[in-house]
């Protein structure tokens, strides 16, 4: 039985062509910008983006045209711009960085970087974890990054791809640092001071810690005792506004260098780096000191060249002497060891990132692939339709049905019959099996 004519006007459209998509603003992801390797302290300062400013210009920098999203990290060894981009955008975005710093164009020429897509995906990974730091390995890193994406999120800066590239990151960061050893070894001197004692006392928590000096070395011992939750320290410097200024961070006592003879006996742990000439600490002032410790031990560090501490205090049964050399043998046979966990820590960022990349691509036919299903769907309606007007109007149940499944399989397989016969007509062997798998038909 034939059906009545369709009262119903048919606005089913094809799919857009394919060109349609192609044509399409392709997203890319840029990481631009300057660092330790490539450009000198002088232009890394003329370049970063301080607390004053950060705000403002992420606002700025997400205003461009193409700026779809971003993120800046500013550090004293880096200035970086990582973009979500709505087609070829980079030079825009490099001309923005000029003029927010006021800079040449030939001022950044020589010191400028760019990556994109994969490869600016993998190095925000190396980056977050460590491997293209200064100090390989280094940890404080990915907390300047987590900070910065903080600072994008609070400037509404971030919200889409960037947004997750960043969380995966930190992930893959974390995920580094747990299973290799990136992280375990101390390369530089200060830290090397800090883990070997560590070595001595079971708990650093519970020592007190006579810092000698106030210079950025020892600054940077202070925060690495603070890690290891010290809290009871003392700086003794010949300048006591120097002093207090590094206690005032740290809650220290401050002293001079001379009235370390009357607190010596106090500290279970004395790191010194001073510029002094001679000796400040005698082997006789500490031997003084373990007596009035009754004989506790004593752990010195001297990482000062001339040295701050007698040689001869290492003759003493309770002290125990380290020397600037002593750390350097540790800082180098650990350097080693990160260098080994560094290259199973790129295998790491490898997979990461080709995991990562496999999600965005398949970001991109989400357009089509909702096209495709609301085609189908609107196909499935429009005949469903017409079936049940055609059961209305009293025609045979079983005849609608074999109608149906007639029209509505002509129309889902309409454009793939093409395909096929076109890629078939051009002997296209290779679009003959992706349409084969496509199509779910079993392989020849």
């Amino acid at each position: 039985m034939l059906l009545k004519p369709y009262p119903f006007s048919y606005n089913w459209r094809p799919l857009s062509p394919a060109s349609t998509y192609d044509q399409r603003p392709l997203m890319s992801f840029l990481a631009l910008g300057i660092n330790h390797n490539t450009a000198s302290v002088a232009l890394r300062e003329r370049v970063a983006f301080g607390p004053d400013c950060i705000d403002r210009a992420l606002r700025e920098l997400v205003s461009q045209p193409g700026v779809s999203e971003a993120v800046i990290v500013s550090t004293c060894n880096r200035t970086e711009l990582y973009c979500n981009l709505d087609g070829e955008r980079q030079e825009q975005v490099l001309r923005w960085l000029q003029q927010f710093h006021g800079l040449e164009s030939t001022e950044l020429a020589n010191a400028i970087y760019q990556h994109h897509d994969e490869e600016a995906v993998r190095h925000l990974m190396r980056v977050a974890c460590g491997l293209d730091s200064l100090v390989l390995g280094e940890p404080q890193i990915l907390g300047q990054i987590k900070q910065s994406y903080a600072h994008a999120q609070q400037s509404d800066a971030v919200k889409g791809s960037l947004e997750r590239l960043f969380q995966k990151s930190f992930s893959v960061a974390k995920r580094v640092r747990t299973d290799t050893e990136i992280g375990a070894s101390a390369v530089s001197v200060a830290f090397a001071a800090v883990s070997l004692g560590r070595r001595i006392f079971a708990d650093l928590a519970k020592t007190k810690v006579l810092l000698v000096g106030a210079g950025e070395t020892i600054e940077l011992v202070a925060r690495h005792l603070r890690e290891q939750n010290v809290t009871q320290m003392m700086v003794a410097n010949r300048t006591l506004p120097r002093a207090q200024l590094l206690a005032s961070e740290f809650g220290a006592k401050v002293m001079t260098l001379e009235e370390i003879p009357d607190y010596l006996h106090e500290a279970d742990i004395v790191i010194s780096s001073t510029a002094s000439p001679l000796p400040i600490i005698g082997k006789g002032m500490v031997e003084r000191a373990l007596k009035a410790r009754r004989y506790k031990p004593m752990f010195l560090v001297d990482i000062a060249v001339p040295r701050d501490i007698e040689a001869q205090v290492d003759e003493l049964a309770d002290a125990y002497l380290y020397t600037v050399d002593d750390l350097q043998g540790i800082i180098e046979q650990n350097l080693e060891t990160r260098k080994r966990a560094a290259a199973e820590a790129e295998l790491i960022v490898q997979e990461e990132r080709d995991q990562f990349m496999g999600w965005y691509r398949g970001q991109n036919s989400v357009d089509l692939i909702r096209d495709y299903r609301q085609q189908s769907q609107q196909v499935a309606e429009e005949e469903l339709q017409r079936a049940l007007l055609a059961l209305a109007q009293g025609d045979s149940a079983e005849q609608t049905l074999k109608t149906l499944a007639h029209r509505l399989t002509n129309k889902l397989i309409h454009a793939p019959t093409q395909a096929l016969r076109q890629a078939a007509s051009q002997d296209d062997h290779n679009t003959l099996k992706q349409l084969r798998l496509a199509l779910g038909l079993a392989p020849e």
